[in-house]
């Protein structure tokens, strides 16, 4: 370590001023004077890169880390910090190093535990982020995060049960803890405990009220009073709601007034916005006006799964076998069509154990990472804001079974959706296209003018998967057949 002079208390009293009341430029000014009088100090250029943090800039922050570790390589915050920065950026195997630095300079710094966890678990290595989240909670019972991060790896592994107990301990800990309300809100939806999530969603949300009674009439289709509620609320995406109201309302004009105001300025990468603005345009056979994804069609991929018609299907043999006898739990699908024959996995099959599962992954990336390529000259904002490094926010199976379908729906969490479809029924009935999948604009009852919708429909082969912007609706056909129909849905996480 650098022999330095160090900035006192009393010289670092109006930074810290100016870093509580959030005024992080005039901090970083006063830390500039500082560091001229004081250039070897470490813990100036990690004052610093907390303020960058602070205001976004993640790339700084790190200059400044580094800068720091340069000076004192023991300051275990730099490590930690400049860590979480690595992170954000998507340097995930960077952040993991950053992180295990931090931790043999201090084996007991419960937070480096946490976020090792974190990124471990982003890397798909589960059993190795629950070791780190449960370290963590060891030394340290009170703190909330590890416990909610835990409950995420246990829902993804269909511990139900135990991952409620989780988010609950979470929430008892830190009862404004907002991930945790969600994520207790998501596991009682995907239990058809609706009330129960609506009513931790709400609370997540800040507990606006106003917003929640738009959201409250947005259900009952009373637009004009949703409207209201949405416009006094003020309240996170509250214009997007707006524009939906009025365009389910058939207030088309006021619908094609305001959706230029509520994009003006911001990126066109709202899948929700994307999917009415895309029905919109094909109801009045014009361009679209919002640049997600203006012809989605264009951008949907089907094609072979090469690894899964090696050794004559071994890898499909395994995949169904596990999805048969791995114990994974069931949860009820909110796009059944009265209440039709169709069995759904909880939790996340691309984080289990099973190698089959790993295998699939791994394909799948590679199969996006290609897709990417074929597109990347494209200027719209689902190419230019492709995910730079392709994660999974969930993978499930689906079995369906004779009559089984399910209605027109989007992701609209994802940035791509997709399915591996392992299982086809032979076509048995009249109809050309039993058991397919038709890709369109229409659907969740959006307005419709007439019949001329674009539409692709698709039937897929065993080793097959189809891939699209997850602002497209997409529906199954049903079929008569008294085999299965066995698929693995997945999303890709946007990359932002």
């Amino acid at each position: 370590m650098v022999n330095y002079l160090q900035a006192t208390q009393s010289e670092l009293n109006n930074f810290n001023n100016l870093f509580s009341k959030k005024d992080h430029k005039e901090a970083l000014a006063e830390l500039d004077l500082l560091t001229q009088k004081y250039p070897n100090d470490p813990n100036l250029f990690l004052f610093g890169g907390n303020c960058y943090v602070e205001m976004g800039h993640f790339n700084q922050a790190i200059l400044c880390y580094e800068e720091a570790i340069k000076l004192n390589p023991d300051l275990v915050d730099a490590h930690n910090n400049m860590g979480i920065c690595l992170k954000e950026i998507g340097e995930i195997e960077k952040a993991v190093i950053s992180f295990k630095n931090a931790l043999k300079l201090k084996p007991d710094y419960a937070m480096a535990h946490n976020n090792l966890g974190i990124c471990l678990y982003d890397l798909s290595q589960s059993k190795e982020a629950q070791l780190c989240y449960k370290r963590a909670i060891k030394l340290k019972p009170d703190y909330a995060e590890p416990h909610s991060n835990l409950g995420n790896i246990l829902k993804d592994l269909g511990n139900v049960d135990e991952a409620i107990l989780s988010y609950q301990k979470a929430i008892k800990l830190n009862p404004d803890f907002i991930d945790a309300y969600n994520n207790l809100g998501s596991i009682f939806n995907e239990l058809g405990r609706n009330e129960e999530a609506v009513k931790c969603w709400g609370i997540a949300r800040g507990g606006n009220k106003d917003y929640e009674k738009g959201l409250e009439m947005l259900e009952k289709k009373n637009f004009s009073e949703a409207i209201k509620n949405f416009e006094i609320s003020n309240f996170g995406d509250w214009q997007e709601k707006v524009l939906e109201c009025h365009y389910r309302a058939k207030e088309f004009d006021k619908f094609k007034e305001k959706l230029p105001k509520v994009f003006n300025g911001r990126r066109h990468n709202i899948r929700r916005l994307a999917s009415i603005s895309a029905n919109y345009a094909q109801n009045f056979k014009i361009k679209d006006p919002y640049n997600f994804c203006p012809s989605p069609l264009d951008f949907v991929c089907h094609e072979e799964i090469p690894e899964l018609s090696k050794n004559k299907g071994e890898l499909i043999k395994e995949l169904i076998h596990d999805i048969n006898t791995a114990g994974i739990l069931k949860r009820k699908y909110q796009y059944l069509f009265n209440d039709s024959p169709v069995e759904q996995s909880a939790g996340h099959l691309f984080r289990r154990s099973e190698k089959s599962f790993k295998k699939l992954s791994d394909a799948l990336i590679k199969a996006i990472e290609k897709y990417f390529l074929r597109y990347k000259d494209v200027e719209n904002e689902f190419i230019l804001s492709f995910p730079k490094k392709i994660n999974f926010i969930s993978a499930w199976y689906i079995k369906m079974q004779s009559s089984g379908h399910l209605t027109a729906h989007i992701h609209e969490d994802g940035w791509i959706s997709g399915a591996v479809y392992l299982k086809i029924p032979k076509n048995s009935g009249s109809e050309d296209y039993e058991g397919a999948i038709e890709l369109s604009a229409d659907g969740d009852n959006y307005p419709r003018l007439h019949e001329e919708f674009k539409r692709l429909t698709i039937i897929p082969k065993a080793g097959e998967v189809i891939f699209f912007p997850s602002s497209v609706f997409h529906r199954t056909i049903p079929f008569n057949s008294e085999e299965e129909r066995i698929c693995i849905a997945f999303d890709v996480k946007p990359g932002f």
